[in-house]
């Protein structure tokens, strides 16, 4: 890294790869292109597809409804990531930084924020149903177990909050 791990905090560092994974891959652009280029039937295909799971969009002919609750999802995706990062303490009971206590509490978060993201906004659809909302919220915690080693990556090295 060009600045170094003293000038990283971790819920900082998480964040941000949060912010840019659903920025990047939540675009309609992306969406569109994975849609059309991968086959949901392999491996690689189907992980490229989930990338795409917190999506946001400017469709005008989806109703009003259905953008909010779609951009709502990434909004609350990236303020959970945070949340979370802030109120695990693996990394802050770590003895040193950027061990994998670190690295897990990263992941965990993800998880966590993407199970919750979409467990929230399920509230908000036209007819939400328990069975809705648990389907949801375990679409958005299996994007965070598949998805949030990259955060946890991203949180490694990092000092917690204030020095």
């Amino acid at each position: 890294m060009a600045l170094g791990n003293r000038y990283k905090s971790a819920p900082g560092a998480g964040t941000l790869a949060a912010l840019i994974l659903v920025l990047v891959f939540g675009s309609p652009w992306y969406s569109d292109w994975v849609v059309d280029n991968t086959n949901a039937n392999t491996a690689g295909g189907w992980w490229l597809r989930l990338l795409a799971w917190p999506h946001w969009t400017f469709n005008s002919n989806d109703s009003l409804r259905e953008i909010i609750v779609g951009d709502l999802k990434a909004i609350l995706l990236v303020i959970l990531t945070a949340l979370f990062l802030y109120l695990l303490p693996g990394s802050q009971l770590a003895r040193a930084r950027g061990t994998i206590s670190q690295f897990f509490a990263g992941w965990a978060s993800y998880i966590f924020a993407g199970g919750f993201a979409a467990l929230l906004t399920t509230l908000f659809l036209a007819n939400p149903s328990l069975l809705g909302a648990f389907n949801a919220a375990g679409n958005g915690a299996a994007y965070g177990l598949f998805v949030g080693w990259i955060i946890g990556l991203a949180t490694l090295g990092g000092y917690r909050g204030t020095k």
